[in-house]
């Protein structure tokens, strides 16, 4: 899902926010959640999400709290026993620089790694931001229950020129899994291929 950071959200814990709480998301964010959301989805830059979504998916949701202000939010979306996404991910234009979305990430990792995911992914137009998490970049191919899911609905998915990035949680079972042949996302009874980036 696109990614509303940006590399100048990426920074180790300062004073500037050693005040932020990072806490599993509660019903009671939703308001702030969507205004967060649905500003960078109005810009293009975000899918827009309803409260029903949100509300649907709130045990995803992670968030960072500058006193009583949302400063910002993720979510760890499982699609398998063995991978999950990292989606979503907002930092308010307030605090975009104060290392807000590695924090977010951070907690988001741990969560994955307590539930014994083996990797976690992201599709982003800042890899650069990732990478400096622990990301790599790597092709679509590898990822494709994502097709067949979330980007069937995106406006993009002809022409998607998001970035695939992953960070291996467990090498030897994801090594392990590599060697398996790849499993081909079907909707519909129709085998859903990943879109091709357009130049």
């Amino acid at each position: 899902m696109i990614s509303a950071l940006t590399l100048d959200a990426v920074a180790y814990p300062t004073s500037s926010n050693k005040h932020i709480e990072v806490r599993k998301a509660s019903m009671q964010d939703i308001p702030a959640l969507l205004d967060l959301i649905n500003g960078y989805a109005g810009k293009g830059i975000m899918l827009p999400r309803t409260e029903f979504e949100l509300s649907e998916n709130m045990r995803d949701f992670t968030v960072a709290y500058d006193g009583n202000r949302l400063a910002g939010c993720g979510a760890l979306h499982f699609y398998s026993p063995t991978i999950g996404e990292v989606r979503s991910l907002a930092v308010a234009e307030s605090h975009k620089t104060h290392g807000i979305g590695r924090l977010i990430v951070e907690a988001l990792v741990y969560e994955a790694k307590m539930y014994g995911l083996d990797a976690a992914f992201a599709f982003t137009y800042v890899p650069g931001f990732f990478a400096k998490v622990g990301f790599n970049e790597v092709e679509r191919g590898e990822l494709p229950l994502k097709a067949w899911k979330d980007c069937l609905r995106c406006p993009k998915f002809n022409s998607c020129d998001e970035i695939a990035v992953l960070r291996v949680l467990r090498p030897q079972r994801w090594e392990q899994r590599q060697s398996l042949p790849p499993v081909l996302g079907v909707a519909g009874g129709m085998v859903v291929i990943l879109p091709t980036v357009r130049n």
